[in-house]
């Protein structure tokens, strides 16, 4: 063997250990994270310094920054919204009804009237939008209203609107948040099933039951009663360390959510539609334009939704 072959042959072979090598360090590679069927949404009522903003500027905003869509509250300019979004190419991902829908458990039929009749306009404008459900908040409860007023007196309020949701096609989902009502992922299932129509389901927010439990118990007993989800983060050490509602004055990704285990949930229920954001953390939004935080929470999002 001449010194060209043996060269070309220790070339060969360490071709082939180098080929070995690569293989190897391929295999120790995780796989790419399965892509899950989910939208990216953000709540139009904590888009930050939106008053200085018209809906075309945010809506152009939320697309550049890779949202698929947004969730206005109800009871705008349809006009307006219906320009915004098809100027854009976002989708209205649902509509917030919720401060409306609060005075559903009042003692006044009057008070609670106005309510129904603000659910039923969310529900007009979610049509309107090509949303397909509402945000409701089942009233309240307090030392005016008890628990079991606020069960019967919204139940009454909600059975109302229930035909004009299935005319509409466009569903009621309830929504968990600091209301001292619903307290619990197996009442929540209980109050939806009662009205006993697939038009009520829940719109499932994920920090608002950090404080009292672990989302991925909710989202494992409510399962396809699951309409919509909002996304937000909490802090249990801010919360004790400086007050309940401190709690959201945190970013995503450092607060106490088990996204991992939120999403794994998700796909054991076989979830599809909508994550919409709510980033409530209020002061931290305040020192970045709005163009920088959208664009960071929509990269939050993303890894948020690779868990």
């Amino acid at each position: 063997m001449n010194i060209s072959t043996n060269r070309a042959g220790l070339l060969g072979s360490a071709s082939l250990a180098f080929a070995a090598l690569s293989s190897d360090a391929n295999a120790a590679e995780p796989a790419p994270v399965r892509k899950r069927n989910l939208k990216k949404g953000f709540m139009m009522s904590t888009f930050p310094n939106g008053g200085k903003m018209r809906w075309l500027e945010k809506f152009k905003l939320l697309k550049e920054s890779g949202f698929d869509g947004a969730e206005p509250p109800s009871h705008l300019d349809q006009k307006e919204i219906l320009k915004a979004r098809d100027a854009s190419g976002l989708e209205i991902a649902s509509v917030v009804a919720g401060p409306h829908t609060r005075s559903m458990s009042a003692a006044a039929p009057s008070i609670r009237a106005r309510g129904s009749d603000g659910l039923k306009q969310a529900l007009r404008d979610a049509k309107a939008y090509g949303a397909s459900s509402v945000l409701c908040v089942a009233g309240h409860v307090d030392e005016k209203a008890s628990y079991a007023d606020a069960w019967k007196r919204t139940r009454e309020e909600i059975t109302k609107c229930i035909p004009l949701a299935e005319e509409l096609g466009v569903k009621i989902a309830i929504e968990n948040v600091w209301n001292n009502f619903l307290l619990s992922p197996l009442e929540a299932a209980r109050y939806v099933d009662e009205f006993k129509s697939p038009a009520v389901g829940w719109h499932f927010d994920v920090g608002n039951v950090i404080s009292i439990g672990w989302p991925e118990h909710w989202i494992e007993i409510l399962g396809s009663r699951i309409q919509k989800l909002h996304i937000k983060e909490f802090s249990r050490k801010k919360m004790n360390e400086e007050g309940l509602r401190k709690g959201f004055e945190v970013d995503y990704l450092e607060g106490d959510c088990d996204w991992p285990a939120v999403m794994k949930a998700l796909d054991q229920i076989g979830y599809s539609g909508w994550c919409i954001v709510e980033p409530a953390c209020g002061p931290c939004k305040e020192d970045r334009s709005p163009e920088a935080f959208v664009k960071n929470v929509s990269v939050q999002l993303d890894k948020i939704l690779a868990s």
